[in-house]
């Protein structure tokens, strides 16, 4: 079924292809409904979430707005859904801001077709070979970088698009693998989504041979495809991580790399993919270079003061792999004494007992009631998560975001009191349909924001919780979030308790549930990230000082922390809309001209 522009009506508004072939396959179809067509998209060479997919297909074949007026048009396939009951707005259009520009179209009727800005017109096919691998311009070296975040350590990726003052003291993956930090001698790729030969390519052409291991967790027709993109690098090799729980995935995003010099640990936010480190906002921390310790060192040197290396260790031990046993060895052979951040990890299973506080949000409860000082009126500081995902979380909020998950969040010293949640208020960050839709991506931005309708019907109450994504301060507003934040803050936003960076969305499978009574923790998940803590930085205030602009010179920069959003957050208008994945939205057009319309 070839053609030059396809078009179809509905309710939301004429819609068009502006490639010359529709991809609308659906494994769900029903033998009535629309044919099949044959796909002009490559296809992809990694496996990914069916968001992320449906995202690389309307930027391979982008679908143009057209405003119809008077007349009544649906896209090819719309989601079911009872409004009313579920309180969800199916398609936030009605709330979108109407086109600014129109230009008269040749089609029949009166139709209007909206043009985007000249800036903003850009090819939306796969990127050429001679700027697939680019690095984002940005004068600085990778090296003042890495001494301009000290001492936190915390980076957030180069962003494609923004003025390069907003690239300060950011960095891109070809950075974190330059020969200027040390001469590697092997590595390992701890991730979700992984494109092979992208990932090789970003090394530096003299380090593309060295040892590499790729930890993933991709089962069946995606673990074959996976083998298969690492056929042809001789120095590759994968472990699978077991996820014997069903809806698990393995998420964590880890780097160690092992130089000449020593090693180095990188725990980030990124999938290992284009996409992830083009025109995302990410968070990076990378640890001091560790160097090896002297031969017959105790077993007990090299340890930090947050016990990172032990539970470096206890992590790598979960997925009992061999080799993995092998980094095991690496790690205990250095000295890791530096490391002023605490590690907080999820790994499948079941957990009861001192297991239980091992992992997940327990971990977070055990490192805070046991390492924080408690604070003067720290009872009524808001709790402030920010993610690119969720989950169920049951029919209403006592269930578990206000019971054990917000326990283990507002933990903060021993026998600090926990007020109810309507005088400490849990604010969450999660972009509204307007966020995306005026993003440098446009819609396909939304592709790493799976929150699906089949998920957001059955929990409208938590919708009220949500605040926009808004980061014009740092010049990332534009840049759709795939980083996870969780902090503690004062209610003039001036200190923070905490502050955690993870690879763990706002889910149950991510952070665990209680089970048989509270006794017993249920994870699905592999996650990692690391926390925070002014303890570990000697700060005697017991807080950190917040960052209110990362780019100004006026402030005084000891003791405070780079937050990489705005505060206070804003909280949704009454038009606003949590973005949803796998509704259509064509009413308004995109930063690029054009609309969402998932197969």
């Amino acid at each position: 079924m070839n053609r030059s522009t396809g078009s179809q009506q509905g309710s939301y508004g004429k819609w068009t292809l502006s490639s010359s072939e529709d991809e609308c396959e659906d494994k769900g179809r029903s033998s009535n409904s629309t044919p099949k067509v044959k796909s002009s998209v490559i296809p992809l060479q990694h496996p990914c979430s069916d968001a992320r997919k449906e995202s690389y297909k309307r930027k391979s074949n982008p679908l143009k707005f057209e405003e119809i007026p008077g007349k009544e048009c649906s896209p090819s396939k719309k989601p079911k859904t009872d409004r009313e009951d579920s309180g969800w707005c199916l398609s936030s259009s009605d709330d979108e801001s109407k086109p600014k520009k129109t230009v008269k179209s040749k089609s029949a009727g009166t139709s209007y077709k909206v043009e985007a800005p000249k800036s903003q017109k850009e090819k939306r096919l796969s990127p050429s070979a001679d700027d697939k691998y680019r690095t984002p311009s940005d004068a600085q070296d990778p090296w003042d970088v890495l001494q301009a975040g000290e001492p936190f350590c915390f980076y957030l990726t180069k962003v494609t698009g923004i003025k390069p003052k907003y690239n300060t003291g950011a960095l891109h993956i070809k950075d974190i693998l330059s020969p200027l930090f040390g001469t590697l001698v092997s590595s390992v790729q701890f991730n979700y989504c992984i494109d092979i030969p992208w990932l090789v390519n970003q090394y530096p052409e003299e380090f593309r041979d060295k040892p590499l291991l790729i930890v993933h967790g991709e089962k069946r027709e995606s673990k074959t495809r996976l083998h298969e993109a690492a056929h042809p690098y001789e120095n590759v090799r994968l472990c699978q991580a077991r996820l014997d729980m069903a809806f698990g995935t393995h998420h964590t995003k880890m780097m160690l790399l092992l130089y000449e010099e020593g090693l180095r640990v990188v725990i980030h936010t990124s999938n290992l993919i284009r996409d992830d480190w083009h025109q995302k906002t990410q968070g990076i921390w990378m640890s001091p270079l560790y160097p090896k310790l002297p031969e017959g060192s105790s077993s007990l040197a090299g340890e930090s003061v947050t016990n990172f290396r032990s539970d470096l260790v206890a992590y790598l031990a979960s997925y009992n792999s061999q080799s993995l046993r092998e980094w095991m060895d690496i790690i205990k052979q250095h000295d890791l004494s530096e490391t002023r951040v605490f590690l907080v990890g999820s790994t499948p299973g079941r957990f009861q007992g001192y297991d239980k506080e091992k992992w997940g949000h327990f971990r977070l409860r055990k490192i805070l009631r046991e390492r924080c000082s408690p604070i003067t009126g720290i009872e009524s500081w808001p709790v402030i998560g920010q993610f690119s995902s969720i989950g169920s979380m049951g029919t209403d909020q006592s269930k578990w975001l206000h019971s054990e998950f917000s326990e283990s969040l507002k933990t903060l010293g021993k026998g600090v009191k926990t007020l109810p949640h309507s005088e400490n208020p849990l604010q969450l960050i999660y972009p509204s349909v307007d966020n995306v839709r005026t993003s440098l991506e446009g819609y396909p931005a939304g592709g790493s924001l799976p929150y699906g309708i089949q998920t957001a019907q059955k929990q409208p109450w938590l919708h009220t919780y949500f605040h926009k994504w808004k980061a014009e301060t740092s010049g990332r507003s534009r840049a759709m979030p795939h980083i996870k934040t969780y902090m503690r803050v004062s209610p003039d936003c001036q200190e923070l308790a905490w502050f955690l960076v993870t690879s763990a969305n706002l889910s149950k499978a991510a952070w665990g549930s209680l089970e048989k009574n509270g006794t017993q923790l249920f994870i699905r998940s592999y996650e990692l990230g690391v926390l925070f803590l002014p303890s570990a930085f000697d700060l005697p205030s017991g807080t950190f000082h917040v960052m209110l602009n990362i780019y100004s010179n006026k402030e005084d920069s000891t003791g405070t922390f780079p937050v990489p959003f705005d505060l206070p957050p804003e909280r949704y208008t009454g038009k606003d809309r949590p973005w949803v994945w796998n509704i259509p939205y064509v009413n308004a057009p995109d930063s690029h001209g054009n609309i969402w319309c998932p197969s």
